[in-house]
This record gives structure tokens, sequence and C-alpha cells, in this order.
């Protein structure tokens, strides 16, 4: 592979520019599997009746089932797998990651579903369940609070049947494939 000459940047030259953007092209190339790594990482957890792999399948597969776009089915799918890196920040992790592939409205989402799952626990664990509701005139409020009630937090059934990864793979090579841009 080139390699980049420069010691610092404003000394670069094109040809260096161009080995760059080589980079950051194999990057966006790989960044599917590398997510999917992520994925694998939290089949070894073994706290909840299921996996947190399971749970993240889970998810995917009902918005999937009901018939939700595919960028939203893939947002889904990824919404925990950074919570190992950020146990208390997960949802800015993998928003921040996805943030040049999705919407507003999901990127939003996954910045603030660990806040709005708290409705369904905060009160066994010291915090307010209501804390969502600061954010009631965000648009992505609503879509939120659907996302936590129909997908999130239903889903650590051992008995639902989810579908492979196999299912979700063409959906998220579609969304991920943004074309790198310079800035």
């Amino acid at each position: 592979m080139d390699k980049m000459h420069f010691t610092r940047m404003d000394q670069g030259t094109a040809a260096d520019f161009e080995v760059m953007k080589k980079v950051h092209e194999h990057t966006l190339a790989t960044l599917p599997d590398k997510l999917y790594g992520l994925l694998d990482n939290l089949a070894k957890d073994t706290a909840y009746n299921i996996t947190r792999k399971e749970h993240c399948l889970q998810a995917a597969t009902r918005a999937l089932h009901d018939g939700k776009d595919e960028e939203y089915v893939v947002v889904t799918l990824f919404h925990d797998i950074a919570e190992p890196l950020g146990p208390f920040n997960h949802g800015e992790v993998i928003g921040s990651i996805l943030h040049p592939f999705i919407s507003r409205n999901n990127y939003w989402m996954l910045m603030q579903h660990g806040l709005f799952q708290t409705y369904f626990y905060g009160d066994k664990i010291g915090a307010d369940p209501n804390a969502r509701d600061q954010f009631k005139s965000d648009p992505a409020y609503e879509q939120t609070v659907e996302f936590c009630a129909k997908y999130d937090e239903i889903s650590f059934d051992p008995k639902y049947k989810s579908e492979p990864i196999s299912t979700f793979d063409p959906m998220v090579r579609r969304v991920l494939q943004k074309q790198w841009v310079a800035p």
C-alpha cells in the first residue's frame, strides 16, 4: 500500500491526499464488518436471559416485520453495539459512527434511546422515569418513544425467533454505502 509522506498535513501533496482518500474508502468498505464484529462481541454477554447480540437481532427483526424502512432497521440492529465501549453513552457512540449515513431523526433516536429506556425501569434504580419528557418538543420524540416501547424494551425474549444476520446484511451495506467526500 502506498504511504503518505508528510510529517505535517499542511506539507502534504496531492498524491499524499490521494492515498488518504483510498484509506477512507477502504475504511468505509470495511465498516459493515467492523460493526458486525462489535455485534458479535455482544454474544459474549450472559448477564441477561439472552445475549445482547440476540437482543439487537430481536429488536431489528421486530422493526423489519413492522415494515420500518431499511435505515431504521439498521439503526435498530446496531443500537446497543457500543455498550461495552461506553456503558453510559453507548447511544452517542454508535450515533456518532452512523451519523453520516442516517437521517436526523434516526441519529437523535440513537443518541437518546438510553435515557428514554429509563421510562421502563427508572423507578427501580432511583432514576426519573419521565426524564425523557424534557424532549417532548423534539421532532424525533415520538419516534424514540415508539422505538423503545415496540423494539428495544421488549426484545429480551428467549422464545422469540429472530431473523439471521444474513437477512439484514444487504440493508446494512446499502445504508453504509455513502461515498466519502472531503469536508
